[in-house]
């Protein structure tokens, strides 16, 4: 039969007709995908081919790079930062309503993995170091995003908690954490928000791959949780046919190629795979398609979605970056900065300082990249609400390498406009195809793998230059020739790794200053390299991947990008240009942080330090000035050797399109850095419960933590006290609480406190509940949360109820769980400001 919106099943057992009218070859097709981002469909059973996108900051669409603008959402650490669960939810909206705009069925997203190690590079795409504050954030953006009829997918399962050779480590962890902590945020994202899909990991787990482990994805997900969602492979992350297929994954990514297809319709037929597993696998791809209207002759898509650029998401999107900023110190009420608009008065005057003033850092690097309409720096926020106020002055180099070029340094030569001309190039030096593009960098063999590849690339510009040194180059493994006002250089770069995901996420790049007129017309041509990675990984004897490995049939992509920029006076000309600023001004505020090479997939970090001179820049500016604020455009803890030098500081975070007019709303007090600290800031490197995220010799990385990740671990004393605990922030308020009052309840306990706004202005408080077990070896842990606004001089009753999943623990030997009621409650602002105790008999 074929289904129509009036026949639609809702139960995978409804499905079972359906399935039964596809023979095992097709049903089979329908399990691999058909490109990068999308299914095929099936005519015969009114199923429509399905689109998937990257979402954790956006919804990209079909293309990685070089697709059509989208919104630029703050990163996940603003979301989950706010502590707000009207705030989560009204981002998956948002999310839908950009998935409808681009006819997406599915966003890759939430990432929900933890923040167990602050080295690791992709914590800006999860929310927390705390497994509730996670699952809870997750629940709210879920509900937003499927209400709508977009399908979420969480992702990575599971204990991916960071990127060193991702493809290939293993996780080793304890069955109890598993099910206490890195299972808590996907349980709980199935039983509140019922999650349509998920996405198994590339690491393995104690020892067996995450796309075949049937413990984890078939026993506790699927049959524990009575979860009927589907569980896709992370892109090329299936290592076996076989052991997937039974292990509980029911989707190979991408397409059209992988270790399925012909491989599982011979499995079946040697009886290794159950024709059921298939039709399982099938039944709940099917039942994906029907939640999304993609199965049947429904509409999935609404029109008139708000545009990238719109009023009403600008305001959106400035307003909950602002809502997720923390601010954790604030010396004699600096901030928010006074207005004084006493013409000449130095005391009124701002310098704004910093590289990553103008160059503001919007988001993180990798898949969670997108094509904005625009970025705002906090150099044209500050401009925007300040005027004549604010003295800019650029800051220190903070990149390792240069970035591709910035779309309003260059200018396509035929229509004038902002962007290059790319062409591609077949092995003769013939033009396959040619066109505009406003962005630097393209993907080649990735977004259709059908595609035949190009032998080269061409990019041709013209520079925003004014005459002097600039720096030009590419990225990309392969022979760049480089030409430009009659002058020439060449070179070849080679992948330094065995990972394929590094020819996309990491490429290599050459770069040379030269000296130009203004003007410059530019052509960059890279001969693109043929790596055969399997042969690269077999040349690893500590890798062993099965013959049908994805990770071994990539074919040929790549990213390439044209590098050009300006090359500047260097750092002790910008120090003294700092220094100078600071003193003729009242205020200093000088912006630092990390950019896309620290907070990235693929990569970790090796220290917590910031990248250049920065250090050095804010105790400098701080001599100088009268007062400092410290802006600290970073997702992730960073080390503040400066901190007692300065008077206030503020975590801004990657805040998305909007972020410089949000950091202005912030500083001026337009608005509240209501937020809270989502992951402890280590006092120094290695002084955190877990710290390292580089696999041993045999590609294994201990969990050592066991439960106690995080500020868990420094409670119990495994490491020295942070320098900012989580759950850390002061916002604009002060507050007095009173006795906290345990509240009669038959399941969870619930604590009453009052609250009093102390403050001149109103302000939002965000209660905090703690529970710290009786049980020798049971660590504390968040219970619940309630935040409330308070106006000045008010009191407020705030109730906060915990959630029953934070009393309970793991019997490993009885394999299931055992209650925990003995204990106390803490009542805190952060584990660093206990207001209040609560016992618990």
């Amino acid at each position: 039969m074929t289904l129509t919106q009036n026949t639609q099943p809702d139960t995978l057992a409804a499905l079972a007709p359906v399935v039964a009218q596809l023979s095992l070859e097709e049903k089979v097709e329908l399990l691999t995908g058909e490109t990068a981002f999308t299914l095929p469909g099936n005519e015969g059973i009114g199923l429509a081919p399905l689109a998937f996108s990257d979402g954790p900051t956006g919804v990209r669409g079909l293309k990685f790079y070089g697709g059509d603008a989208v919104a630029l959402f703050p990163n996940a650490t603003l979301i989950s930062g706010s502590w707000d669960d009207a705030i989560a939810e009204e981002v998956g909206g948002m999310l839908a309503e950009e998935a409808h705009r681009q006819s997406i069925h599915v966003v890759l997203g939430p990432t929900i993995n933890l923040h167990r190690s602050a080295l690791g590079g992709r914590l800006f795409e999860g929310y927390s170091e705390d497994p509730y504050l996670t699952g809870r954030t997750a629940s709210a953006y879920v509900r937003g995003l499927q209400a709508r009829g977009t399908a979420a997918c969480l992702k990575h399962l599971v204990a991916n908690e960071s990127e060193t050779l991702r493809n290939f480590m293993d996780s080793r962890v304890s069955d109890t954490a598993l099910h206490e902590v890195y299972l808590l945020p996907f349980e709980m994202a199935v039983e509140d928000a019922g999650a349509w899909s998920m996405m198994a990991a590339y690491n393995d787990i104690n020892g067996v791959p995450a796309t075949e482990h049937g413990h984890i994805q078939n026993s506790i997900v699927k049959d524990g949780w009575g979860w009927d969602g589907l569980i896709m492979s992370d892109w090329y992350a299936t290592k076996r046919t076989v052991e997937s297929a039974n292990g509980g994954m029911d989707l190979v990514m991408p397409g059209p190629d992988g270790p399925w297809g012909e491989r599982l319709v011979a499995g079946v037929r040697r009886g290794d795979v159950s024709e059921e597993t298939v039709n399982d696998h099938v039944a709940r791809l099917l039942l994906l398609a029907q939640r999304t209207g993609a199965l049947g002759n429904s509409t999935p898509f609404q029109s008139g979605m708000p545009a990238p650029d719109a009023p009403s998401r600008r305001e959106q999107l400035r307003r909950i970056a602002a809502r997720g900023m923390v601010l954790l110190k604030n010396d004699g009420g600096v901030l928010p900065l006074a207005d004084d608009p006493t013409a000449g008065d130095p005391a009124g005057r701002i310098a704004l300082i910093g590289r990553a003033a103008l160059d503001t850092v919007c988001m993180g690097g990798g898949s969670a990249q997108v094509t904005p309409p625009y970025q705002v720096s906090i150099a044209e926020g500050f401009a925007a609400a300040m005027g004549g106020r604010v003295d800019v002055v650029d800051g220190v180099d903070v990149r390792r390498r240069p970035k591709p070029a910035s779309p309003s340094f260059i200018t396509d030569p035929l229509s004038g406009r902002r962007g290059l001309r790319v062409a591609y190039l077949d092995a003769n030096g013939e033009v396959i195809k040619e066109e505009y593009q406003e962005g630097s960098t393209v993907s080649v063999g990735f977004d259709d793998a059908r595609e035949v590849p190009p032998a080269a690339v061409r990019f041709t510009t013209v520079l925003a230059n004014d005459a002097g040194r600039v720096r030009l180059g590419g990225s990309g493994a392969g022979r760049w020739t480089i030409e430009a006002a009659g002058q020439a250089f060449t070179a070849e770069v080679r992948h330094s790794g065995f990972d394929p995901g590094e020819a996309v996420l990491r490429p290599p790049m050459v770069s040379e200053v030269l000296e130009l007129p203004a003007g410059a017309k530019v052509t960059a041509t890279v001969e693109l390299a043929q790596v055969d990675w399997a042969a690269e990984l077999a040349a690893r004897p500590e890798i062993r991947l099965a013959e049908e490995s994805h990770m071994l049939h990539t074919g040929s992509f790549t990213a390439v990008a044209f590098v050009a920029e300006a090359a500047g006076p260097g750092d002790d000309l910008r120090l003294a240009a700092a220094e100078e600023a600071a003193r003729a001004a009242g205020t200093a505020v000088v912006v630092v942080g990390l950019t896309e090479e620290d907070e990235t997939e693929a990569a970790d970090k090796a220290t917590l330090a910031l990248p250049g001179r920065q250090d050095e820049m804010v105790r400098r500016v701080a001599a100088a000035a009268e007062r400092t604020v410290v802006v600290v455009n970073a997702a992730t803890p960073v080390l503040m050797p400066w901190l007692g030098d300065v008077d206030a500081v503020l975590v801004a975070g990657l805040p998305g399109q909007e972020g410089g007019h949000a950091v202005a709303d912030v500083l001026s007090g337009a608005a509240e850095p209501a937020g809270r600290l989502v992951t402890s800031y280590p006092a120094a490197d290695g002084a955190a419960p877990a710290w390292n995220v580089t696999p041993e010799a045999d590609l294994g990385l201990d969990y050592t933590d066991g439960t106690a990740i995080g500020y868990r671990g420094w409670y119990a004393g495994n490491a020295a006290a942070p320098l900012f605990w989580f759950g850390h922030g002061l916002g604009y308020g002060s507050w007095e609480y009173g006795e906290a009052r345990l509240l009669e309840s038959s399941g969870a306990p619930a604590v009453e406190v009052t609250v009093r706004n102390t403050s001149a202005r109103a302000s939002r408080e965000t209660v905090q509940l703690y529970f710290a077990p009786a049980e020798p070896g049971q660590p504390v842990r968040l219970a619940g949360y309630a935040g409330v606004e308070v106006e000045a001089g008010a009191t407020a009753a705030v109730t906060v109820a915990c959630d029953p999943r934070l009393f309970r623990r793991w019997d490993e030997e009885a394999g299931g769980w055992q209650p925990l009621t003995a204990g106390e409650l803490l009542v805190a602002r952060g584990l660093g400001d206990i207001r209040a105790r609560v016992s618990l008999q």
